[in-house]
């Protein structure tokens, strides 16, 4: 018994020995399986870190460069290169930086504004301009990329151009000049007609070239694009208008204006359609006298023949006696007229020889 007792003390020690050995053999592994694990982890991450680090260190060395854009690669500062040519060029990161400057055709709404002309007339001009940049160098050492710099220069010079422009002109000539055409009246030698001359009888109208307003302008514009590096393609404008307060005198003034030369123009139709009756009525008056003498020319030849055709009769006493009857007949019947048709002849009267037959 005590034999069995002691066996089963040792063989439950063994056992127990036996447990604590797998539960420190089972511990150690999964120490050892964390450890691992947690190597693993920092490992990935560390990588990952990397990755996103030379993912970050490569976006910022391209340069992206589009069809319609100018690079320029500053170091500390200072523009050390343009990239003009679209596609992918490189940067040192962190040390040179990008500025994008416009390559395509640019469009400025110039604000509206007054100018006065030669002859002391103001006008309202709103224009717009149409430019580019050239030099992307000189465009950022003299406006800092800016294309809002830009912008407020080329407002100053086109104002300047447009003012100087307009007020070398008048009025007639500035609205003339629009758009580079005239029309002209002129008579059939060739000869400007102006709106004083209103004898337009053989007068025709021209379309000539002439320089128009944009062009002048344009010609005031030369150093744009040697001091700042850009180009003013055009300078369009698209409106030409007179103040508010000084449309209506205007109107008023053309109004009446018109109607000093509609005044004339009735006038001087008044006058030639005078001419025109008194020419007509002095040649009524010289066919009817002609009709008068060629009328009293032909009763005076009818009177003649007339004549002629009784000398005739009268020269043979037949024809005579014929002729005193019919004319006794014809006096009879001119002297029977009206209600009373009582005829009283003395005995001696033609007419009664008749009645008597005594022809």
């Amino acid at each position: 018994m005590a034999d069995y007792t002691e066996n089963s003390y040792t063989q439950n020690q063994s056992a127990q020995n036996q447990n604590v050995q797998n539960f420190e053999r089972y511990h150690s592994d999964g120490t050892k399986k964390k450890e691992k694990k947690s190597g693993k982890k920092a490992f990935g991450i560390s990588f990952g870190l990397l990755i996103l680090a030379a993912l970050f260190v490569l976006a910022n060395s391209l340069v992206v460069t589009k069809q319609n854009q100018f690079k320029l690669i500053r170091q500390f500062g200072r523009v050390d290169r343009v990239v003009s040519a679209p596609g992918l060029s490189f940067k040192i990161p962190f040390i040179e930086s990008v500025d994008t400057v416009p390559k395509e055709l640019l469009l400025y709404d110039l604000p509206a504004s007054d100018v006065i002309t030669s002859d002391k007339k103001t006008m309202i001009v709103d224009s717009y301009v149409l430019w580019r940049v050239t030099d992307p160098l000189k465009f950022a050492q003299t406006l800092s990329c800016s294309v809002q710099n830009a912008e407020s220069r080329i407002d100053a010079i086109v104002y300047n151009a447009t003012k100087n422009t307009i007020s070398n002109m008048k009025q007639d000539e500035v609205i003339r000049s629009r758009d580079g055409k005239m029309t002209i009246t002129v008579d059939e030698t060739g000869s400007e007609l102006s709106g004083n001359d209103l004898d337009l009888s053989g007068s025709k109208e021209e379309v000539i070239e002439i320089t128009s307003l944009t062009e002048e302008v344009m010609g005031q514009i030369n150093h744009v694009e040697e001091q700042y590096g850009i180009e003013l393609v055009a300078v369009e404008v698209k409106k030409l208008d007179l103040p508010d307060d000084n449309k209506q005198a205007v109107y008023n003034r053309m109004i009446s204006e018109r109607g000093n030369i509609a005044a004339q123009y009735t006038a001087e139709g008044k006058s030639e359609a005078k001419m025109i009756e008194n020419t007509t009525d002095k040649e009524v008056s010289i066919m009817l006298s002609d009709a008068r003498a060629q009328a009293e020319a032909t009763i005076a030849e009818g009177e003649a023949e007339y004549m002629r055709i009784l000398s005739g009769a009268y020269s043979d006493p037949e024809k005579t006696d014929f002729y005193s009857f019919v004319r006794a007949l014809d006096a009879l019947r001119e002297s029977v007229v009206g209600e009373n048709k009582t005829v009283i002849l003395t005995e001696d009267s033609p007419i009664t020889q008749i009645f008597n037959g005594r022809y």
